[in-house]
């Protein structure tokens, strides 16, 4: 069954359809045209974001396809998801009748010897033809990325800027850390209270103060880590501001994508016990502000349903698919056994002791995957429906 926003041409449009790719790169653009009634692919070479140039080459090659075919001519364009973002579809969409269709690369068809020829000229005309396989309603021919508002964008920006300061404070505390035990001083944590006074005063493992670039040195770290403890603060901060102005607010009478559904969304799901604010707003900012027909679409999205592998005899199971972004199915994980320690009572948590019963650690650690799986959706549906997982306390 394809996705909603996948609509076939109807019969008969291809031949009043002009198609453009954008191959986008950072020192030019090659953009591939097929024209109406045309079996040719046309290429050609722009500079670097020149918008302005490609709307002229589609308005020129617009006008010579109406002439051909004696009426309007339709346009469908597309490019590949990557660094740029959506800011191109976001501009071309302007257009009303310009059609965009952002594309997952890693949809295209691949040629599997041993050494595949790759050139912008070459995925230029990849493009044409998978779009114009797309168009006829091959859903099969690419996966069309959903492109989303710039306010749901931005919002993910919060939780993203958090885990960038994390990971700063992290690096920060290591290289201070290490750079203690370089002169044997282990009593000393980079994060505790006074450090920067404390640290003067610090004797070495043998027996003298640092020496005296180590010792600024540390004092230069230290005043890093402060910055960014304080703007870890304020960010999470405005997190919970943001949870706590969902508490009024039903998500099934919020406008769908808007803010305050978000918010309620954080709100509702922040209710059970073991969910904090962080792992709430990652589910409603990065997992839930998608449309999910049903459980099977949502455990494939983040890359934790099964990926079979099955031919005439041979029957294997080759784990998860692993298809969606790694950090989010690493935060799921967490999320999962936080579970078992804050819910042990709840029908989730005895499942999965049942399971492990008599198992290893590593037993553990597999099966801590499926229940991360059916987490994510006991949480989909309580988000959504309301619906609490079976056994579970609310906070």
């Amino acid at each position: 069954m394809p996705p909603r926003n996948e609509t076939a041409a109807p019969a008969g449009l291809e031949d009043s359809t002009l198609y453009v790719s954008i191959e986008v790169s950072r020192t030019s653009w090659v953009v591939g045209l097929k024209g109406p009634s045309g079996s040719r692919i046309g290429l050609h070479t722009l500079g670097p974001s020149d918008v302005d140039g490609l709307a002229a080459l589609i308005a020129r090659h617009r006008a010579r396809g109406a002439r051909s075919v004696g009426g309007s001519v339709r346009v469908l364009c597309c490019y590949e998801a990557g660094y740029e973002g959506f800011w191109l579809a976001r501009r071309l969409g302007r257009e009303r009748s310009l059609e965009v269709v952002v594309l997952d690369p890693a949809s295209l068809p691949v040629d599997r010897r041993a050494k595949q020829r790759k050139t912008d000229r070459i995925d230029a005309r990849k493009m044409v033809r998978a779009l114009v396989a797309y168009d006829r309603g091959e859903t099969t021919a690419l996966r069309r990325v959903r492109v989303p508002s710039v306010a749901e964008e931005d919002r993910r920006r919060l939780l993203r800027e958090r885990r960038c300061l994390v990971k700063e404070r992290t690096a920060l505390c290591n290289r201070m850390g290490g750079l203690l035990k370089l002169h044997g001083i282990f009593d000393l944590p980079p994060r505790a209270p006074g450090f920067v006074a404390r640290l003067a005063g610090a004797r070495t493992g043998y027996g003298a103060p640092l020496p005296r670039f180590a010792r600024r040195e540390l004092e230069r770290l230290a005043g890093r880590l402060a910055l960014v403890e304080r703007q870890l603060a304020a960010v999470e901060a405005e997190r919970d501001a943001v949870a706590r102005s969902g508490e009024a607010v039903s998500p099934a009478h919020a406008p769908e994508g808007s803010a305050a559904r978000a918010a309620a969304r954080i709100a509702t799901l922040v209710r059970l016990k073991g969910i904090g604010a962080n792992d709430a707003t990652l589910l409603a900012h990065e997992v839930l502000w998608r449309d999910f027909r049903n459980r099977r679409e949502l455990a494939g999205w983040v890359g934790l349903a099964a990926a079979p592998w099955a031919s005439g005899k041979v029957r294997r199971d080759q784990g998860i698919g692993r298809d969606g972004p790694g950090w989010i199915r690493a935060q799921l994980v967490q999320m999962a056994w936080r579970w078992l320690r804050y819910q042990p009572d709840s029908a989730l948590a005895r499942w999965f002791e049942k399971r492990t019963a008599g198992g290893d650690a590593r037993t553990r650690r597999i099966m801590i995957t499926a229940l991360a799986r059916r987490l994510l959706i006991a949480l989909w549906r309580f988000a959504e429906t309301g619906l609490v997982p079976q056994g579970a306390r609310l906070a």
